[in-house]
């Protein structure tokens, strides 16, 4: 185990000096709550926590490491699903993942790549996956589908310059001064125009789902 997941497994452990790690943490996820995962640096941390860069290290070896615990603070503790069946289940899991992301919007962003992973975050996946469970679906099945819940997830939450629309579906001005070159998403996104701004949101679960269902029952 390396050093950094040796830190991550014993944040709750006695032993470590685990409430400075915490407040460590918290002031990172303050910062990176306010002004994003770009604000987040060592020297910002100890300014925040009025003492010296140096202080940290003593608690935290590198940025790497303070984000990895900021992580694993901010994800919470993983959900007990108390729903009946893989498909309620699964709603009740994406949606408080959702609301955690949308409380700490630097989650979808820090949560990406090869990086040290703490039993709180692991604990979210093994939820997802258990849903699963006893639906017939293969190991790599199950672990598939919830790869491609938490990309929905992912992606309907940090959509900001990824598509032509905005998040009420309406194109931004660039694209719509050239209406004329692109017929068919104009009359999309006018046909669009009294939908729900979470409709993105609504339609990719449910879609998801739909898909599941169907090789379920197969």
């Amino acid at each position: 185990m390396t050093e950094s997941a040796g830190l991550l497994w014993g944040l709750g452990e006695q032993g470590r000096p685990a409430l400075t790690v915490q407040r460590i943490a918290a002031a990172g996820i303050g910062l990176a709550d306010e002004a994003g995962l770009a604000a987040v640096s060592m020297q910002q941390v100890a300014g925040r926590l009025d003492v010296t860069k140096m202080a940290l290290y003593r608690h935290v070896v590198n940025k790497a490491e303070l984000l990895a615990v900021m992580i694993e603070i901010a994800v919470g503790a993983p959900p007990e699903l108390t729903a009946d069946g893989w498909r309620a289940k699964l709603t009740q899991w994406a949606l408080l993942m959702r609301e955690t992301w949308q409380r700490h919007p630097w989650l979808p962003e820090a949560t990406v790549g090869s990086r040290a992973m703490g039993p709180r975050e692991i604990g979210w996946t093994e939820a997802a996956v258990a849903a699963l469970g006893g639906t017939g679906l293969t190991g790599a099945q199950r672990m598939d589908a919830v790869f491609l819940l938490s990309g929905h997830i992912r992606n309907t939450q940090a959509t900001s310059g990824t598509q032509p629309w905005t998040r009420d579906k309406r194109l931004n001005e660039q694209i719509a001064a050239h209406g004329d070159r692109f017929p068919a998403l104009v009359a999309a996104t006018d046909d669009a125009a009294d939908a729900d701004p979470d409709s993105s949101w609504e339609f990719g679960l449910a879609r998801i789902f739909d898909g599941l269902e169907l090789l379920i029952q197969a």
